[in-house]
């Protein structure tokens, strides 16, 4: 079985990373995100489409809908995550 050197430098950098990972765990917890809940009306205006385009995004579940009460809510970063999942690439030739 080989040994390991470990140098002070090794224990010093470990320091920093575990320090580090504290301090994110300890902001996640102590100040939680708060979700930016958006309205159909909010969608349909983000993404300049009409009702009848979110429905069918909705019905084949492209963007995640949450009902409450009759109302349905849509969460900002998943709207902008599928938005940036979906680019679509320049094609050279095109206007």
């Amino acid at each position: 079985m080989a040994a390991t050197i470990i140098t002070t430098e090794d224990l010093k950098a470990f320091k920093e990373e575990l320090l580090q990972e504290f301090k994110s765990l300890m902001l996640e917890h102590t100040h939680p995100q708060t979700k930016n809940w958006l309205r159909s009306s909010d969608v349909l205006k983000r993404l300049e489409i009409s009702y009848g385009t979110l429905q069918g995004l909705r019905n084949k579940n492209i963007i995640p809908s949450y009902k409450v009460e009759g109302i349905l809510f849509y969460d900002a970063e998943e709207i902008d995550k599928i938005i940036l999942e979906n680019k679509v690439g320049f094609t050279e030739g095109t206007v």
